[in-house]
């Protein structure tokens, strides 16, 4: 997919709106329209790529987006109470949108993980 048709590149680029919670010269946070917990904030790194696999060779942006995920779990006051990240990546991830971007999920006791 383009960086063109891409959600997340309309979002970062103002032309699709969203809900901001942090954003930095490398990322774009936003609150997650369909929120699976309290607090479900979307961690987007500006430049496009394509999954977590792809961010994965560029260890210094993926760094920024853990780091932001970290500023967005103290904005939202989750930073003591616990948080969890989340990348979906491939097919069995149920990933829907071709953008890497980090999942910030808490602000209540979370279910377990899996099936």
């Amino acid at each position: 997919m383009s960086a063109s048709d891409c959600l997340f590149c309309k979002i970062i680029a103002g032309d699709i709106p969203s809900t901001v919670v942090y954003q930095n010269d490398t990322v774009y946070c936003f609150r997650d329209i369909n929120p699976q917990s309290r607090v479900h904030v979307l961690v987007v790194p500006r430049e496009h790529h394509e999954d977590a696999r792809e961010l994965a060779g560029d260890p210094k942006l993926l760094a920024e987006v853990l780091l932001a995920g970290a500023e967005v779990a103290r904005v939202e006051g989750i930073d003591e109470s616990g948080y969890r990240f989340v990348f979906n990546t491939g097919d069995d991830a149920c990933r829907t949108v071709f953008h890497a971007h980090l999942h910030v999920l808490g602000g209540e006791q979370l279910a377990g993980f899996g099936r």
